[in-house]
């Protein structure tokens, strides 16, 4: 399942993701848990997400950007 959909925006998995990250959380173990996704799915998810811009990775951590905050619902 992706996390964005060929127009660019999030799916329904992209998006609990970026709501996690926008709440404060930032490894994808702690992404994982909050939303109920399987880890695998949120680490590739966290890869899509880098890939559109929405989020970064510093230190083993995930942001969320400005972009991502303004498609995060």
């Amino acid at each position: 399942m992706a996390c964005i959909s060929p127009d660019g925006k999030p799916t329904e998995s992209g998006t609990k993701m970026l709501s996690a990250l926008k709440s404060g959380l930032g490894s994808a173990e702690e992404i994982a848990k909050s939303t109920g996704l399987p880890l695998f799915r949120v680490r590739s998810g966290l890869r899509e997400l880098t890939q559109a811009g929405l989020i970064v990775e510093r230190a083993g951590k995930y942001e969320i950007t400005d972009k991502g905050i303004a498609l995060a619902q």
